[in-house]
């Protein structure tokens, strides 16, 4: 007969708030000095960050009879893994929480030694939906190991393990279904780009090579493989210091004190490597060890315990971007290509020695490998975790709302940057500015305008300086024949391109930002909207005759932000040859201006609708919107954007095209602009909606699943490509989020719930 305490119940407690879903974490938190207290913290901080909207989060720590710990925040309850009572009382009281939908677990079997059937008879006990998170999945387990794992997973409605290795065990050798397992990589930190030579010196580490460890320290580190290297290391740099960070794990001391830590400090003494081994015993707080790890040239990993399902101090040293030398546990395999670090043996001390030596002396190996981690880290972040996590979460379908995602504050950290003296620098590597790469007119156009929309929400003075140096660039592009160059080095000198490559659109997104700088001549000084008006009025006689279709766009963009009536007449020529153009192109099931579809089409049926508002003409109307619901219609799949790819044009020949990759944040920014414009105009709720759902693709919602803006150093990627995202943050991508997430803080709370 089935015992039926241990059947899982299905009928649920009443909702009070339909409009978020309760989580409540189950874990160790700090300051128990844990490495899962850390990961939960990260987790739920990185949860709070990203979906404040879209769940109530709560805490349940644990703890024993001999551990008591006081918590920054109160918690309503506290489970007590030695106490069988504790179980029975804490599974009452979240069945009777409405407030409570989803239990989440971080599993590790010593956390609940104690009680270890206890524990599973909680879970069958649970009337609401479990989600364990495995941080340990031991291979060819016994099968008393077996049977409690299955146990623990036949109540879930998922488990998340981080490798596939991971989720291939539990497979292979406990027989879960693969359909249960969600594989969610351990979460990496986002680190804004920071001086290493500084970073030293305020470690007291000036000219020093720097080789690191960190962790709670037990045997299992085998830091005496390190120790043991280390002489040859030195022989060969003997600029070399190791630091080993971090206390005695508590469980160690608890057993037998600092038996380990003096057995590592008797090998120093022995090896005589006073000089170059330093012991920072101490638990650190998470931005202090992050810096140890940016300042650091290698980071060492040498765990000898050959089943290790995953590390933390791994993931967090990928964060730092530095080559990694490691023992080759399942985790390492599975994450450390070839082209991120050396995997050594197990205690192999000549074999870390090589390494470090091969390292250390190749200064383009060790950028390299360096540029690589940060590649790879990215799609790690603990900000893309929060996104898997919450993706699995809306699965259960426990509220009928999306996920909100939190918008992140409006920040020109990463503009400023890009900034010098004389305009913005065109590109960057990862988020250094690249002064190489020189300048261009687009850049600093778009720029001119992202500052004055932030000028005229917040009226910042500091982003005067800002303007008057974007506009300052755009006066020095200007030719005497009434035209602007685009490009210009590094030297301030205009380069061959100009000759070479086409010049409408640039000189169209000038007139775009001068018109821009003109429509706020009540708030900015008189001598920046004096000296913009000038160069506007130079511009137009010779700009009109432009032809190309995205620059009249623009052009008329720029007309219409002027409030004079000697402009109407050249909006209604340029606007007419838009109209033109489609009349020319339109069919019954391809209502476009072109033949094709390519880059920046939404501003094409933005500027039809700036001519109506400007003019009144019925007919840019009706085209500007019937143009626009036919793009809308080719970049919007279910409630997710897919811009038109530069891996595959849309041709009216070939209109479903399915190119995916090649997206690029300012067609997204072009596409915001527009349904901001649309809503505005016709008030219809689905531009609202899709004006949300098209900012969210830079905060995950996209094919990728990843973020697109970069919360730490304020700047936008530039672009996601079919499997990966292209970590620089150049002028372009930048300036594009800007401007789209300045629409969406100028927008009515209205169109933001929407």
């Amino acid at each position: 007969m089935k015992n039926t305490l241990y059947e899982k119940k299905n009928e649920k407690v009443e909702k009070l708030d339909i409009s978020k879903t309760g989580l409540l974490f189950l874990s160790s938190f700090p300051p128990r000095e844990c490495g899962i207290a850390t990961y939960t913290t990260d987790l739920i901080v990185a949860l709070q960050n990203k979906f404040n909207g879209s769940f109530d989060i709560q805490v349940v720590p644990l703890e024993t009879q001999e551990e008591h710990y006081l918590y920054d925040n109160d918690p309503k309850f506290i489970l007590d893994t030695s106490n069988k009572g504790s179980y029975i009382e804490l599974a009452d009281h979240i069945n009777t929480s409405p407030e409570i939908d989803i239990v989440f677990v971080q599993h590790e079997f010593g956390l609940f030694s104690q009680q270890e059937d206890m524990f599973t008879l909680f879970l069958h006990l649970l009337k609401k939906d479990i989600v364990v998170t495995f941080h340990t999945v031991l291979p060819h387990p016994s099968a008393e190991l077996r049977e409690q794992v299955r146990a623990i997973t036949h109540v879930c409605n998922s488990v998340i393990v981080m490798t596939n290795s991971s989720a291939e065990i539990l497979i292979g050798d406990y027989d879960i279904e693969k359909e249960k397992i969600a594989i969610i990589p351990h979460g990496t930190h986002l680190l804004p780009a920071r001086d290493k030579v500084e970073l030293k010196k305020k470690y007291g580490l000036t000219d020093k090579k720097v080789l690191c460890t960190f962790g709670l320290l037990s045997s299992g580190k085998n830091i005496e493989t390190t120790l043991n290297a280390l002489p040859e290391i030195i022989r060969k740099n003997p600029d070399v210091i190791f630091l080993i960070i971090g206390k005695t794990h508590p469980s160690i001391i608890k057993k037998e004190g600092e038996v380990y830590r003096d057995s590592l400090a008797a090998t120093v003494q022995k090896l005589q490597l006073e000089d170059h081994v330093i012991f920072v015993n101490q638990y650190l707080a998470t931005e202090e060890l992050l810096e140890y790890l940016l300042l650091t040239d290698i980071y060492l990993f040498t765990s000898n315990d050959r089943n290790q399902a995953v590390s933390g101090t791994f993931s967090y040293a990928i964060s730092s971007g530095c080559p990694i030398i490691s023992t080759p546990i399942p985790h390492v395999l599975e994450v450390l290509k070839k082209d991120m670090g050396i995997i050594i043996d197990f205690e192999a001390a000549d074999q870390l020695a090589e390494a470090a030596n091969r390292i250390l002396e190749n200064k383009g190996i060790l950028e390299q490998l360096g540029l690589t981690n940060l590649q790879k880290m990215v799609s790690t972040s603990w900000q893309n975790a929060a996104l898997s996590h919450a993706q699995l979460f809306d699965t259960f379908n426990i509220t009928n709302s999306p996920l909100q995602y939190t918008l992140p504050e409006v920040n020109l950290d990463h503009i400023k940057r890009m900034t010098t003296d004389f305009g913005m620098i065109q590109f960057s590597k990862t988020s250094t500015p690249d002064l190489s790469s020189g300048y261009t007119l687009d850049d600093n156009a778009r720029a001119l305008i992202a500052v004055c929309q932030h000028y005229e929400l917040y009226s910042n003075k500091n982003d005067l300086h800002l303007i008057k140096i974007y506009l300052d660039f755009i006066s020095f592009c200007f030719q005497q024949n009434g035209t602007f160059l685009n490009y210009v080095d590094s030297d301030k000198l205009f380069t061959p391109q100009n000759d070479e490559v086409n010049l409408d659109d640039s000189n169209g997104r000038a007139m775009w930002a001068l018109g821009y700088v003109m429509s706020l001549t009540k708030i900015l000084p008189k001598e920046i909207s004096d000296k913009a008006g000038d160069l506007f009025d130079k511009a137009l006689p010779m700009l009109e005759k432009i032809h190309s279709t995205r620059s009249i766009a623009f052009i008329l963009k720029g007309l219409c932000l002027v409030d004079t009536l000697d402009k109407t007449k050249s909006v209604k020529m340029l606007a007419d040859r838009l109209v033109a153009m489609y009349t020319n192109e339109a069919e019954e099931s391809w209502n476009w201006f072109e033949s094709y579809l390519t880059y920046g089409n939404s501003v094409l049926s933005e500027s039809l609708l700036c001519a109506y508002a400007y003019t009144g003409e019925q007919k840019y109307k009706e085209i500007a919107q019937s143009s626009f619901d036919f793009l809308l219609s080719k970049i919007f799949r279910d409630d997710e954007i897919h811009v038109i790819s530069n891996k595959g044009w849309a041709h009216k020949w070939e209109p479903e095209n399915k190119s995916i990759g090649g997206e690029q944040p300012i067609d997204i920014t072009y596409t915001i602009l527009a349904l901001n414009k649309f809503y505005n105009v016709f008030e219809e709720e689905e531009y609202a909606i899709k004006l949300k759902q098209a900012f969210n693709w830079f905060l995950g919602k996209n094919h990728l699943k990843q973020i697109v803006y970069n919360p730490v150093t304020a700047g936008c990627y530039d672009g996601i490509e079919e499997k990966y995202v292209n970590l620089n943050q150049g002028a372009e991508s930048t300036v594009s989020y800007l401007m789209a997430r300045l629409v969406m803080e100028k927008n009515t709370p209205h169109l933001l719930g929407s």
